[in-house]
């Protein structure tokens, strides 16, 4: 899947590796969760009871690939500061694919202007409620304080990949980024 391998390329040369047999778990889990970011262990979970289809999985390794990303690269206080969780949320949200129109119409939600931007935000306060025991309001402030920023923050993507090919083109021109410099 070109989203996970660019994230994986980007997570090593961040200083953080990442082991399949050490990162990633599978699991059953409760409720309709499909995966998380553990960031004691820095561990992704996969909800192997709530996940039935690869497209779906890849999605799951991809948003919380992006959490990995964002702990190694933000040091993220993920326990104490909701407006960190928002904005990695905000970030997993508009560059996992969570958000694509064809995902979009399978959950029957439709619309054109700025609908992106609503998926993006409505994804990422029902990602912080289900892991936080916070207010739907305090989620809302959050994500909207922190909004503008992490949205158009697209590391390490360069772009909103909106489709596979989108991805594969990030994926490119990440493996290509330093070509330039590197020959001076």
């Amino acid at each position: 899947d070109p989203y996970a391998r660019l994230l994986l390329e980007a997570l090593k040369q961040s200083g953080c590796t990442v082991f399949n047999d050490r990162h990633f778990s599978c699991e059953n889990c409760d409720g309709c969760v499909s995966g998380g970011f553990d960031a004691a262990t820095s561990q992704i979970v996969l909800c192997q009871n709530n996940i039935r289809q690869q497209s779906h999985m890849n999605r799951v390794v991809t948003h919380e690939l992006i959490h990995a990303f964002d702990h190694c690269r933000a040091h993220v206080d993920w326990f104490k500061n909701v407006k960190h969780l928002a904005c990695s949320e905000i970030r997993a949200a508009n560059l996992s694919g969570d958000c694509t129109l064809m995902n979009e119409i399978a959950r029957f939600k439709f619309g054109l202007k700025g609908h992106h931007q609503t998926c993006v935000r409505d994804r990422a306060i029902r990602s912080i409620l289900a892991v936080r025991k916070v207010s739907k309001e305090t989620a809302e402030k959050a994500v909207d304080e922190v909004f503008d920023a992490c949205f158009n923050d697209l590391e390490p993507f360069g772009r909103i990949p909106h489709s596979k090919a989108d991805a594969k083109r990030a994926y490119r021109d990440f493996q290509n980024r330093d070509r330039y410099t590197a020959n001076l």
